[in-house]
């Protein structure tokens, strides 16, 4: 089938006119072909920056060199931001921080049909042509895709900044076989001597700008890793149990961004954090019904748990003292471990009360440990002195 002639003009008027209707905010155009810093991603990757995505992102990187690898025959790429900036972030003793995309629902799901329908919508307008919407799960460049669109240029916390939008924004993108007029990059960067992402991220993340080192990346660490968190980097995630906003809350830019009052991205039941206590208490299947729906059913029961008993070791709660202990005995060893490091930061602690209670806890779950790992975290988090009250 020959493909279709490209599109007057007011069919791309028409169609950023569709797209705002449809709930995104807003639209760049950029021409298909290789992403224009393919080989700098190669070379992050052969660096092994790419933390627990490493695997995955190495084995579709040959995909990424062409957008065809989506869609065949892809001529242009219709780039989408989506803002999800809602509520201020209210977080507190015994609460633990999410991520703002993560407080309403799941953005795959919103995001995804949003594109089927602007898809049809294409194809209605331009008979014969082929369109596809990808979010997230595609080998495909998003950033590269648009900043060559003009939606924003890469800052040094390596998020895509729009100078009007900040970067609370979220990217999707329509491809398809039409030969649409495309848009311009923006050829400047507005970061100019700012270092305040580098300079603030609690994990030493961002070791130059615009390089992400995934495997200290709290986002990462959160979401994607699956076993425990290595412990030199533990005291790093505070109370961030899914994704972290560090580099983004301390970007200038973002001083003024727009947000949304999409009631999809609203927070859940009004929260922008999570009782910790609560999540420890969760079984699987409590875990599926409290977050179906939700982003954060991708860090998985154990990871979201895990997560938790690392806030309280980072913030203890005495009202979360029982729940802690309890996790010590949790299904996952890897919830276990976390709690066990926790009830030695206790253990460690000032409050001679808590002090006393969670060495109680270790002696008592030391035993009947059969985990080795679970063990040495056990044997790390008992040894040595309690810090004096």
């Amino acid at each position: 089938m020959a493909a279709p002639p490209p599109p007057a003009e007011p069919v791309v008027v028409a169609l950023r006119a569709e797209a705002v209707r449809l709930g995104f905010s807003r639209m760049g155009i950029a021409a298909t072909g290789e992403p224009p810093h393919h080989e700098a991603f190669r070379d992050w990757l052969g660096r092994g920056l790419a933390g627990p995505t490493g695997t995955w992102l190495t084995s579709h990187e040959p995909l990424r060199r062409s957008p065809s690898a989506v869609l065949e025959g892809a001529r242009s790429i219709v780039m989408l931001a989506t803002d999800h900036a809602t509520a201020v972030p209210v977080a507190g003793r015994g609460r633990g921080r999410v991520a703002r995309y993560a407080w309403g629902d799941d953005y795959h799901d919103i995001l995804r049909e949003r594109l089927n329908t602007l898809a049809a919508w294409l194809e209605s307008q331009l008979p014969g042509c082929r369109a596809h919407g990808v979010v997230d799960s595609a080998p495909l460049a998003e950033r590269d895709f648009a900043w060559l669109a003009g939606l924003g240029w890469f800052g040094k916390n390596t998020m895509l900044i729009d100078p009007d939008a900040g970067s609370y924004f979220l990217l999707s993108a329509l491809l398809t076989d039409a030969d649409l007029p495309a848009d311009s990059p923006l050829q400047f960067d507005h970061c100019g001597t700012c270092t305040a992402c580098l300079d603030a991220c609690p994990t030493g993340a961002l070791p130059e700008p615009r390089i992400l080192d995934a495997s200290r990346c709290i986002s990462s660490l959160t979401i994607e890793a699956r076993g425990p968190i290595p412990p030199h980097l533990r005291e790093g995630l505070g109370d961030w149990v899914f994704g972290c906003d560090v580099c983004q809350e301390v970007c200038p830019w973002n001083r003024h961004a727009p947000g949304t009052t999409d009631p999809a991205f609203q927070p859940r039941a009004g929260a922008t954090s999570l009782p910790l206590a609560d999540l420890l208490r969760l079984d699987e299947a409590a875990f599926r019904q409290r977050f179906r729906g939700s982003p954060l059913l991708r860090a998985k029961r154990r990871g979201l748990l895990r997560s938790a008993a690392i806030a309280l070791g980072n913030r203890p709660d005495p009202a979360a003292f029982e729940a802690l202990v309890a996790a010590l005995g949790d299904a996952e060893p890897v919830v276990r471990g976390a709690a066990a490091w926790a009830l030695g930061r206790w253990r460690a602690g000032t409050d001679a009360d808590l002090a006393s209670r969670a060495a109680a806890a270790l002696r008592e779950r030391a035993p009947v440990e059969a985990d080795d790992s679970v063990r040495g975290e056990i044997g790390a988090a008992s040894a040595g002195p309690a810090r004096e009250p």
